[in-house]
Order: C-alpha cells, then sequence, then structure tokens
C-alpha cells in the first residue's frame, strides 16, 4: 500500500443513531474506491465493519472500526462508529483523532438521541463537521423535514448542498456544482447533466444563499462576491473549506448507501474540502506545548482504543501527530516510562490488515504486541515531555454488582474485568470492601451485557449481575447521653473502664450544657464527605486522657464503620466524653476501647438514628412528546423535578432521585421514550430518608446479617 502524507490524507468519523445507516455507508465507500468487488449486508454478516461476533447476533455496531479506501491520490481513514447510546465511549474516541466527524441522519426517523449525544462531543472537540442524510430513496423520506430539524437543533450554519428530485428519487440536484446526478437502477457509473426545469428554482436559490453562507465567513470572498455577484466552484470550495475548519458551516449532503447514490460524490467533497491533517490546529498537549502534523517532527503517537483480536492478539489503534514511524522503533511510553519497541505496523479494514513499511503524522493505523500500553497512553522519542491530552470519557449511567458464576473463579474474574476496562475506560470497576461487593459500571444495560459476553468467550469465566447494594448511611437527630461501664476480672489483671458520653448532631458549634467543661476538641474526617467531632470535657482527672483518649477514639471510630441501625457508616455526629472513671491496675487502653464502643451504640440508639441515602442530579433528555411520561415516572421513584429547559427538539429535565431508584433507569427510561431518551446522573449529597423506606432497608440488613 502506497504512504500518504498529511495533505493527502482525510480522517473521518462516520457518526448518528444506531440504524442511521453507518455501516452500510462505510461498505459502499469501500464499493465505490474499489477495495471490495461486492458489498456485504448487515442481515447477512458479510460487512467488513461488524465483523465480531456480537455485533452479528445483535445486527448492530458495538466497537469503533477503522477502515480505509484510496480516493483519487488520497488515503480516506474511516471510523465507523457504534450508533447505540451505551457505546458512547467508541465516539468520543473517535472524534479524538477524527479531522471530520459525518453525521449520518436516517432520512424517514430525523434527528435521534444518538446524533444529538454525538454532536454534543463533536462541540466539545472542536472537530469540522457535516450532515450525509441517509436512506433518501425512501417513499416516505422526508427531506425538507429533516432540514428545518438540523437547523433547528444544531443551528443555521448546517448548510444545504444537495436536494432529492422527490421522495424516493435516484436523483440528486447538486447545488454546489450544479448539476442533476443519476443513478441508473442495477448500478453503472452516475450521470451529471443540467438540472430538471422542475427543481432549477428552487436549485439556483440554494446555491446563491450556499454563496451568500459562504462569503459572510471569509471577508475577501465577501468581497468578491460583491465584485461579481457570484463565485466560482473553486472559490466556493474554499470558502466551504475554511467554514469547516472553523466550525462556521456544516455541509448537507444526500445518500442511499445500499444502492450507491450519492457515495462516490461524498468522496470526492471529503477529497477536495474537508480538512487534512496538515490544516487542523495543533493536537493539544498537557504541558501546552503544541504538536504540528510535521513528518519530519519527533515520533509521537496517541493509543486511541485498544482491542483484542482472536488470533492475533492485542490491537493498539493510533494516530500518528507527528513525525514518521517506522517497524523497529523504540519510543517512550510517557504514562509508564517504559520502551516499546514497535512491530510491524498496519493499515486496517476491519478484520483485515495490510502491512505498511511506515506511517507518516497525520495518519491512523495499528500495532500488535505492545508490552505495556493501554488506551489513552502516549508514545514518544525518549526525553521529550510531550503527553497527548487523553480522551474524556463519559461518567457511567448503569451500574451492576458482579459475581462470579462459579466458586473458585473471582480472581480469573477480576483479571478479565481488569482487562476489559483497560481497553474500554467508559467501563468502571469498583471494589467496596464494606458492602462487600464489586461493582462494573457503564453506559448501560447493553454495554455490560457485551462485557459479560467477552469475558465469556474470551476468558471463560462466567459472571452473574445482581442489583448493587446501595451506600446508605447513619447519623442522629437529636442529642442523647449514656454510660457505659466494662468490667471483666479473669483471674490476673483484669480489665475495667467506666465512660458517660453525650451523643449529638455534629451540625454547628457545639453549645455546652452547664455540666459539661471543653477541655479538648478533635475533627475526623469519614473519607465520605462528614465528619466526627472528637470532644474531651473530663475534669477532676477521673479518667487519664492524655493515655485513654487515643482508645476511646479507636472505639468509637470501630462502632462508627458499622453503624448500630443497619451496619452502614455513621457519620456527622459529635461526640462528647464527659465523666467516667479509671482503676489504677486494671484500666488499659483495651478496657477503654471496648468501654467506648459499646457506650457509643448505646447513645446512638437513643439519638433518634436516621439512615441517609445518597442523592443523584439526574438531567434526562428527551422528545418534547415523552416529557409527562418521564416526569411521571419520575414522581414514582420519589423524583424532585429541579427544572425543565428547550434544547432544539429535545426537553432537559433536571431532578434530585435517590440512587436506589435509579436501578436500571437507563433501560426503562429507554422504554418509556422508544429508545430516544438518555440521561446522566452524578452524586449530589444524603439526605434522610423517609420512615416506610428506612424501615425496608433495616429489615432487609437484619436478613442478610443472619444469612
Amino acid at each position: 500500500m502506497n504512504v500518504y502524507d498529511a495533505n493527502h490524507i482525510r480522517n473521518v468519523a462516520l457518526v448518528g443513531h444506531q440504524g442511521s445507516g453507518k455501516t452500510m455507508l462505510a461498505e459502499a465507500m469501500l464499493y465505490v474506491s474499489g477495495a471490495l468487488k461486492r458489498m456485504g449486508s448487515i442481515e447477512d454478516g458479510t460487512t467488513v465493519s461488524d465483523y465480531h461476533e456480537s455485533e452479528k447476533e445483535r445486527q448492530m455496531s458495538i466497537f469503533t472500526s477503522l477502515l480505509h479506501a484510496e480516493w483519487k491520490g488520497h488515503k480516506i481513514n474511516i471510523l465507523d462508529t457504534p450508533g447505540y447510546p451505551d457505546f458512547v465511549g467508541e465516539v468520543i474516541a473517535s472524534l479524538k483523532v477524527a479531522d471530520t466527524a459525518i453525521y449520518v441522519m436516517n432520512a424517514v426517523e430525523g434527528v435521534q438521541v444518538g446524533t444529538e449525544l454525538a454532536w454534543t462531543y463533536g462541540e466539545m472537540t472542536r472537530t469540522p463537521s457535516m450532515f450525509v442524510i441517509n436512506h433518501l430513496d425512501r417513499a416516505e423520506s422526508d427531506f425538507q423535514a429533516l432540514v428545518d430539524q438540523i437547523h433547528e437543533r444544531f443551528g443555521r450554519g448546517a448548510t444545504v448542498v444537495q436536494i432529492p428530485g422527490g421522495a424516493g428519487t435516484r436523483s440528486i440536484m447538486d447545488v454546489l456544482v450544479m448539476k442533476q446526478i443519476t443513478y441508473p437502477a442495477g448500478g453503472g457509473e452516475p450521470v451529471f447533466s443540467e438540472i430538471d426545469a422542475a427543481f432549477r428554482e428552487r436549485a439556483e436559490q440554494l446555491h446563491n444563499e450556499l454563496i451568500e453562507n459562504i462569503a459572510e465567513n471569509d471577508e475577501s470572498l465577501m468581497e468578491l462576491y460583491f465584485e461579481k455577484g457570484t463565485l466560482t466552484e473553486d472559490e466556493m470550495r474554499q470558502g466551504l473549506h475554511e467554514a469547516m475548519l472553523h466550525r462556521q458551516l456544516f455541509p448537507i449532503f444526500l445518500t442511499a448507501a445500499p444502492e450507491g447514490i450519492g457515495v462516490g460524490r461524498l468522496m470526492s467533497f471529503i477529497d477536495n474540502v474537508c480538512p487534512s491533517p496538515a490544516e487542523m490546529p495543533p493536537a493539544e498537549t498537557l504541558s501546552g506545548e503544541p504538536v504540528k502534523a510535521d513528518p519530519d517532527g519527533d515520533p509521537v503517537l496517541f493509543i486511541y482504543r485498544t482491542m483484542s483480536e482472536p488470533h492475533v492478539g492485542d490491537y493498539s489503534f493510533f494516530r500518528v501527530y507527528s513525525g514518521t514511524i517506522e517497524p523497529g522503533m523504540d519510543l517512550e511510553n510517557a504514562q509508564t516510562g517504559t520502551t516499546e519497541r514497535l512491530g510491524q505496523i498496519y493499515a486496517i479494514d476491519g478484520r483485515e490488515r495490510d502491512a505498511v513499511q511506515k506511517m507518516v503524522a497525520g495518519d491512523i493505523g495499528a500495532l500488535v504486541k505492545l508490552k505495556n500500553t493501554h488506551t489513552n497512553n502516549t508514545l514518544r522519542r525518549k526525553g521529550s515531555d510531550v503527553v497527548i491530552r487523553p480522551i474524556e470519557f463519559p461518567e457511567p449511567r448503569y451500574r451492576t454488582a458482579i459475581r462470579a458464576a462459579r466458586e473458585g473463579e473471582e480472581d480469573k474474574v477480576a483479571q478479565g474485568l481488569h482487562q476489559l476496562a483497560e481497553e474500554d475506560p467508559s467501563l468502571i470497576l469498583e471494589q467496596d470492601p464494606h458492602l462487600r461487593q464489586m461493582t462494573l459500571a457503564g453506559q448501560g444495560e447493553m454495554h455490560l451485557q457485551v462485557a459479560q459476553y467477552r469475558l465469556k468467550h474470551r476468558f471463560g469465566v462466567e459472571v452473574e449481575f445482581t442489583r448493587p447494594r446501595v451506600a446508605y448511611r447513619e447519623t442522629i437527630q437529636q442529642q442523647a447521653r449514656a454510660s457505659y461501664r466494662h468490667k471483666k476480672q479473669t483471674g490476673g489483671a483484669g480489665q475495667f473502664a467506666d465512660i458517660s458520653m453525650l451523643v449529638e448532631p455534629f451540625n454547628g458549634d457545639f453549645q455546652p450544657p452547664p455540666d459539661i467543661t471543653v477541655r479538648n476538641e478533635t475533627i475526623v474526617e469519614t473519607g465520605w464527605g462528614a465528619r466526627l467531632h472528637f470532644v474531651d470535657a473530663i475534669v477532676g482527672g477521673v479518667i487519664d486522657m492524655r493515655r485513654f483518649f487515643g482508645a476511646i477514639q479507636k472505639g468509637v471510630l470501630e462502632a462508627v464503620q458499622d453503624g448500630p441501625i443497619a451496619g452502614y457508616p455513621v457519620g456527622d455526629v459529635r461526640i462528647v466524653i464527659y465523666d467516667g472513671g479509671m482503676h489504677s491496675v486494671d484500666s488499659n487502653e483495651a478496657a477503654f476501647k471496648t468501654a467506648a464502643r459499646m457506650c457509643f451504640r448505646e447513645a446512638f440508639r437513643k439519638a433518634q438514628p436516621v439512615l441517609l441515602e445518597p442523592i443523584m442530579n439526574v438531567e434526562i433528555t428527551v422528545p418534547e412528546e415523552y416529557t409527562g411520561d418521564v416526569m411521571g415516572d419520575l414522581n414514582t421513584r420519589r423524583g424532585r423535578i429541579q427544572g425543565i429547559e428547550a434544547e432544539g427538539v429535545f426537553q432537559k429535565i433536571q431532578a434530585q432521585v435517590p440512587e436506589a431508584e435509579l436501578y436500571r433507569y437507563s433501560t426503562i427510561l429507554r422504554s418509556i421514550t422508544q429508545g430516544r431518551g438518555i440521561h446522566k446522573a452524578s452524586f449530589s449529597h444524603y439526605e434522610p430518608m423517609p420512615r416506610h423506606v428506612q424501615e425496608k432497608v433495616v429489615a432487609e440488613a437484619a436478613e442478610l446479617q443472619e444469612a
């Protein structure tokens, strides 16, 4: 395969909602470029892109596939991304290394939540973008209605370059070149002709609008436009190119990918107008030092995803941000400090790979068998301080407890999960020692099901998912006192400790009762945002606090690990040691530690104890017609609506909901909204739960303890 420089490379990511036709568009691009002799189909599981068994089984993309096509002296790297929202991590990683995002939209379905989500991340990465309206050959498609939706949601910068010759047509009117392009049934070369009279007036109107949109964003072109009253085709291309680079204009193209309609014209536009790596802003680094796509610069690679392939090993997919790389080159991993020797370098087409002798700045490829390199790692010349800014993956939307299905395989499961999380950083593995559970979190139920499938087929271990336990906390709502005497005689030296303790909520300054005199105070952080306030109020030396305060504190800290109500950690409590007694021989640290623990538990139970539950800030994005249903469902989950605002064709609902009520919520939300709703949640605060809910949780905790 030829080696291409940065000026002759185009890196495009196909993004958009599931079912918009991205995979078949990628297939058609390979076919019209001559890379394929015949097109595959999703139904038959024969596409180049969706080649994993889990993708064939579900008939949908789950992983991003890297493909490439050679077209008129250029190499087009194509990143075919999944559209299902559970796999948005794959989309974000692809937008990191792409120079153009192509938002593929279903001409029948219109703007969908997967497109909305991808657009949000495209804005964050400032990726030049364009729209492709696919399936234009379907009779029920409504081009103008979809353009109106695009303008409403994504702004007036979305500019029409092509219009269809009616619903279900095989003709496209291209208002950039002012030609009608007709695609013969059964294949064959497209025919360019003058635009039919029925469409000429509309095409000329859109042609003039396109010129005006281009001129508005470029002063020199604006002057030319005023001078001549028009722009040439080359001037329009250059103007569009600059406007795309600065995210001022987003061209709208048309295709019917399985029929090959519009695909070649799209690829020519990618070659002629979409930005090359050489024209993109320098890559951002953590040091602030920009990295340009210079083939003669120091070599810098960024690993944007890793994937294990059967019979091959671990693939590291990379973009060359600077320099030229060759097999045998030694590079330093910026994150680990280890040296990696590059093996064979590959240009990738799905599961097929072509060995290349080198790759230059701007290109995308894959390496096999890097020893200690993972997603988000930078490989660089030894001694360099360049670190490419890492991909920021989204917070999880779905969490489940996970355990080995067979005893004795816990270590094997943990190893497999750690490997999957290294490959896919949007999978979050956590071990909670207090709740005694391991949890796996991701973007949705299917995301975790795919992880489960991969554990079984790749690592040979089966896991079970169960409802995760919630990290409740315990505190008190009023003041209470207790005394406890620990006395133990066992023949020799015994144990003796006597403590009187006052407990109260720690929510302000201490106002000591008349019988209590404060001597010393200590505040201990709990580790979950709460505090414990220890007050030494011993007078007259009834307890030697210099000797025993540490033991008393340890006893209380032991007690707060497993709270008296349901065994959850305790916080935001003031503990005042105000009286007691000791024995000159039998008092020791162990005795005071035990007495403090028991006294605290007794006082805690008297102080109107309450369970606290974590409350989450939830943001839900849904089409307007589902707003009422979603809000009604939130009410059943003890949710409190904080506000609603319109965002294009969507409504954004802000609410606060107890974490316990959000189990499987991403799945339920999709069911309510026919797959068009999405949410994100983040921790807000702890608050007391209603009495009837607390009674249920306490009963469940008692059952668990008995078991």
